[in-house]
């Protein structure tokens, strides 16, 4: 192969690829508020204090997807998952 026509392919697929990569939207816009989501959490991976009142902190929780148990997640994430509950919004920084 000529060293113009490995420069050209090259600068194709550079051109190929970038065009791929600003047409694919799989990654959403930075959130603009989060949700308090409840019912996802993992066992030990809370964000924050229960709704009941049984603890304060982060981490605490002592089973998975409990229904006082929440984790921030981007508005408008919540509904989209499996036994997920919003409870409350605040904006994003």
């Amino acid at each position: 192969m000529k060293k113009s026509s490995l420069i050209n392919s090259t600068i194709l697929g550079i051109v190929a690829a970038g065009v791929v990569a600003t047409s694919a939207h799989a990654v959403p816009n930075q959130p603009t508020a989060w949700e308090k989501c409840a019912g996802v959490a993992k066992k030990g991976m809370n964000d924050c204090g229960s709704f009941d009142g049984k603890h304060g902190c982060h981490g605490q929780s002592k089973i998975s997807n409990s229904d006082v148990e929440w984790v921030y997640v981007p508005k408008g994430t919540c509904a989209k998952l499996t036994g997920g509950v919003v409870k409350a919004t605040k904006p994003a920084k």
